[in-house]
């Protein structure tokens, strides 16, 4: 897909890409078919890749080597981690499957890194024969990782994810660096650290230590301290070792997004002044820096469009059924004080919707009281065929799909808009068939149980 060339980048010009793109999502067919589409604005994350980069690039020395790999569960869609490749970023994976559409994409083993905190014999076996980055998660890891690195030489930087204690944020499921996470070797428990150097000194292939203390509800001083833990313990490693054994630091991602507006807050050149402030000498060329990045990249430039089917007033509440909700915006169904979207209003041509607010209730297709995307949100009032658009949804929602019901995958687009405000589409993912939905049903095998 060309390059956009219409206007900024910033939360204006991607509002007003955002307003284009639904009239044309209309005007073109995209919902005559289907009453769900979901978009990706293609400039607005090339910029997000090229803020990334250029924070990094302002902060560190000429030639200071660093990998940004995009954590692929926040949008594993192949045409999404071929975008960024090309953008300069790799690909962190968790598995199997993420490598796999990592490879598809064309990513390179030496620009993707493995992390999980249950990876198969199996799994790094095949990591260390294609030379991808690993990251253990545990001592009985390592331990595993000693007997496949004693049976064949591997090109595969290898390093050790620590837990850095350091507390949860505001949604204690995403907290990751809590006193008791499932992830990492814990930096603060009795002996874990006086461990971690002496695992280190015992084993002169283990050249990477790996953090990754932030999410989403935590904030960036918190982050940072996770990452000041980190560089710590590096230097302790290489003082004990006499020499920089640790020559790379995986610092994670986990940047929070503003889902309250088009603004991108935090930003990445926020983040960096957070870590040079927590770790001036992280930024001294001393090291080389992974990142692990996803929802801050792409949560931005996700929009879900969907027509309204039916609306009804029960008990004196106005309801607007419509065709996008627990499969697309789980999290926000199941914990909406934690996970809140947005809702655009838009009639039924594609142009934003205007109105005296009514607070009304935005409900999804699904066959239980709580699949809601808003409740009593105060908007002009909905009729049947109107639209509503669902910013800030690029990561985890439209491609991490949830089949409640069966409802089916919605088909993905990625779209540009031209100098003179033309929008073109791309299909990046069809929607799902129903004979798909058979088939993954075990549709084959119907008598199999029989």
């Amino acid at each position: 897909m060309a390059a956009d060339t219409h206007g900024p980048t910033d939360a204006e010009g991607a509002a007003a890409r955002r307003d284009l793109a639904v009239r044309a999502a209309v005007e073109q067919g995209l919902l005559d078919s289907e009453p769900l589409a979901c978009l990706l604005d293609v400039a607005g994350i090339r910029a997000s890749a090229a803020a990334l980069t250029a924070a990094f690039a302002a902060a560190l020395p000429p030639g200071t080597p660093v990998l940004h790999a995009f954590a692929v569960k926040a949008a594993p869609l192949v045409p999404v981690l071929s975008l960024l490749a090309d953008a300069g970023l790799g690909c962190e994976v968790a598995g199997p499957g993420e490598l796999a559409l990592a490879r598809a994409a064309g990513v390179e083993p030496g620009r993707t890194v493995l992390d999980s905190p249950a990876k198969t014999a199996a799994e790094l076996r095949e990591a260390l024969r294609l030379g991808i980055a690993v990251n253990a998660d545990s001592r009985q890891e390592l331990e595993r990782l000693d007997a496949l690195v004693a049976a064949a030489p591997t090109r595969s930087p290898i390093g050790i994810r620590i837990n850095p204690q350091t507390g949860a944020g505001a949604i204690d499921a995403l907290s990751t660096a809590t006193a008791t996470s499932k992830f990492g070797v814990p930096l603060r428990d009795p002996g874990a650290r006086e461990w971690l150097v002496r695992a280190c000194l015992e084993r002169p292939w283990l050249t990477r230590l790996h953090v990754h203390s932030g999410s989403q509800g935590v904030p960036l001083h918190l982050i940072a301290e996770g990452v000041r833990e980190l560089h710590a313990l590096a230097e302790e490693i290489n003082a004990a070792a006499g020499r920089r054994q640790v020559d790379t630091l995986d610092i994670g991602g986990g940047l929070p997004v503003n889902f309250a507006s088009d603004a991108h807050t935090p930003g990445y050149p926020e983040y960096v002044a957070a870590l040079r402030a927590a770790a001036p000498a992280l930024f001294d060329g001393s090291y080389g820096l992974v990142t692990e990045f996803g929802r801050s990249l792409l949560a931005k430039h996700g929009l879900v469009l969907a027509r309204v089917e039916y609306t009804k007033t029960t008990g004196a509440r106005p309801i607007a059924l419509t065709h996008a909700g627990v499969q697309l915006a789980t999290r926000t169904v199941y914990a909406p004080a934690a996970w809140p979207l947005r809702i655009l209003p838009y009639d039924a041509k594609g142009a934003p919707k205007t109105g005296a607010p009514v607070a009304q209730d935005i409900a999804g297709p699904a066959c239980f009281a709580g699949d809601l995307l808003a409740t009593g949100r105060e908007l002009p009032l909905l009729v049947p065929g109107d639209l509503i658009a669902v910013p800030d949804t690029g990561a985890y929602f439209f491609t991490a799909h949830y089949a409640y019901n069966s409802l089916p995958r919605p088909a993905v687009h990625g779209f540009a808009v031209t100098a003179r405000g033309g929008v073109g589409f791309r299909l990046a993912r069809p929607a799902q068939s129903l004979a798909e939905i058979v088939a993954e049903a075990g549709g084959g095998f119907r008598d199999a149980l029989r």
